[in-house]
């Protein structure tokens, strides 16, 4: 969802990613520039920095969810134009997030393609335990029932893109990978989440 489903360039995750410093900060006792450096290690090894800190500290997690996704989405606009090209697509669409549900469902809503999904897989619906964990994923598809290998996945982080690759997902990133390795388990590399449904459709058409 988050960097995907609208551009990065939005800054929504900017302000999350001050809110998650802060959270360490406050809990671990860190100083704010050595808590960015836990929490993007955490990030690459455990997939999220509330998984790091779990298996590190004791944390309130649902204090955590609470306060690192109370942001306000003022930066976030509304995409008429998606909703069309999400609408459009053959079959059901769903949302898999590592963020909270309640701020899922506020980020679907501003953009204004909540009635575009029929379900949301937000962090909680994995007991925390985030992509890329392959028992998560299987949780997801599981919970929708979507067989693999007719589906696509789209997301702006190469390593959440392994798991759907080896479930038999056709993967999608989306963006540059904020400069991780690529791989051969991406399928395709798209710019612009709007501008790839945009042409596909196109395509579809002729």
């Amino acid at each position: 969802m988050d960097d995907t489903l609208y551009p990065r360039e939005q800054g929504l995750m900017r302000l999350v990613q001050a809110r998650i410093n802060a959270f360490v900060v406050e809990a671990v006792g860190l100083a704010p520039e050595e808590a960015a450096v836990m929490q993007r290690q955490f990030l690459d090894e455990h997939g999220t920095t509330l998984a790091g800190l779990m298996a590190n500290y004791a944390v309130d997690t649902d204090r955590f969810l609470k306060e690192v996704h109370d942001v306000p989405l003022d930066s976030v606009e509304p995409n008429p134009r998606l909703a069309e090209r999400l609408k459009a697509l053959p079959g059901q669409c769903f949302v898999f997030t590592n963020g909270a549900r309640d701020y899922a469902h506020r980020v679907l809503d501003r953009i204004g393609i909540s009635d575009c999904f029929a379900g949301v897989f937000a962090i909680e619906d994995g007991d925390l335990t985030p992509k890329p964990n392959p028992a998560t994923f299987r949780r997801m598809l599981e919970r929708f029932d979507i067989q693999s290998h007719r589906a696509a996945f789209f997301e702006d982080t190469p390593k959440n893109l392994e798991p759907a690759k080896a479930l038999g997902m056709t993967t999608v990133l989306i963006g540059d990978g904020h400069g991780k390795p690529l791989g051969d388990h991406i399928d395709i590399i798209a710019p612009d989440l709007l501008d790839f449904l945009s042409d596909l459709n196109l395509k579809d058409a002729a």
